[in-house]
């Protein structure tokens, strides 16, 4: 049976038309279609994964669309390989929101962000009374983040000489902020930019050692919130007297810097 040139783009308009009208991810004019795909319910299997492996391809994965994007995409990738499905169908240019503290507005780290996204991932659940594992491994994560002199990662060819800084903070402003001022290197140049890829290596390589740790049973916390948060936390935080703050970092970095703390 032979279809006209009309009758085809008729019937194709009817198929595009449906798909539109039935709420398709996926319209049919593409020839393909999401229907029958279910959501892969966490956590999503993992297996060891070789720390400097991960974190020199977070390096170079870091160059090409920042820190969120290079710190999920090479563990995710490292696991696509070894496992497979359901890695396989991971959009991992979708990480490149969180670059530059999420759309260039220098909030949470990139790193970090991934960090925790990768994290959940592998040992989370949509239940949140059972995400105690996945949430300790996220803070000791971030506490090493805040309290570690980074980066820790360095490529066996460096681009430039990079200086370390301890940020004392989770914030892409302050970690970037801090470092050009003890570099002397301005937020633009080239000299940053390598830093920022030698972190996003020292997050991913610290990340999947935690991971391996937590697959092996072994993983114990190191990084615990710093002494002068916790100090904060006996006023600010949940049951205590004000109860008027949420916060785990250090809260100097940014309060009373100039001011003294009012009288109690």
């Amino acid at each position: 049976m032979q279809v006209s040139r009309r009758g085809w783009l008729k019937n194709a308009g009817v198929a595009c038309f449906g798909a539109a009208s039935g709420g398709l991810a996926t319209s049919l004019c593409t020839a393909t279609t999401t229907s029958g795909m279910e959501p892969t319910p966490l956590p999503w299997p993992y297996v060891q994964l070789d720390p400097e492996a991960v974190a020199a391809t977070a390096y170079e994965m870091h160059f090409k669309a920042g820190c969120c994007y290079a710190v999920s995409a090479s563990i995710i990738g490292e696991l696509k390989k070894k496992v497979g499905a359901p890695y396989t169908i991971w959009p991992t240019e979708l990480m490149t929101y969180g670059g530059a503290g999420v759309a260039g507005i220098g909030t949470l780290c990139g790193g970090l962000n991934a960090a925790a996204m990768v994290t959940f991932l592998v040992t989370g659940s949509a239940d949140k009374t059972k995400n105690g594992k996945a949430s300790e491994i996220t803070r000791d994560i971030f506490n090493w983040y805040a309290e570690t002199s980074l980066p820790t990662y360095c490529p066996p060819q460096p681009k430039f000489e990079t200086v370390k800084v301890v940020c004392r903070s989770n914030l892409c402003h302050v970690s970037v902020s801090k470092w050009c001022k003890a570099s002397k290197c301005k937020i633009s140049s080239k000299e940053r930019e390598e830093r920022c890829a030698c972190l996003s290596g020292s997050v991913a390589k610290y990340t999947v050692e935690l991971l391996n740790a937590q697959l092996a049973g072994e993983f114990k916390t190191t990084h615990k919130i710093p002494a002068e948060a916790q100090k904060c936390r006996d006023c600010h935080d949940k049951g205590s007297a004000r109860e008027d703050a949420r916060v785990q970092m250090d809260c100097g970095v940014c309060h009373f810097t100039k001011t003294p703390h009012p009288k109690l």
